[in-house]
């Protein structure tokens, strides 16, 4: 499953824990916005991690899911890149 995982997070310490917590699951293509390619379980872990940092009253997260064909037929333009699949280590 393809899911783009877009954030707009007021405080600068919730952003940048969101934005780890992303990184470990998927690839950065602008900043606040994240590919992530996961199976359900993976992504319903993720989301319950990605919604105890935020504040609910301030901060917005969205993911859209998107299917293999709506994905294979992306296209990008200039500076825009479709991400690599590469592994990522991180410690949260």
């Amino acid at each position: 499953m393809t899911v783009i995982a877009a954030y707009d997070v007021s405080a600068d310490s919730r952003r940048a824990r969101l934005a780890a917590l992303l990184q470990a699951y998927g690839d950065r293509v602008q900043k606040s916005v994240f590919v992530v390619r996961a199976g359900a379980a993976e992504i319903a872990e993720l989301r319950l991690r990605a919604e105890a940092l935020l504040d609910l009253d301030e901060d917005s997260l969205y993911f859209y899911a998107q299917c293999e064909a709506c994905w294979s037929g992306q296209v990008c333009v200039g500076q825009a890149h479709s991400p690599e699949r590469v592994l990522y280590w991180a410690s949260l």
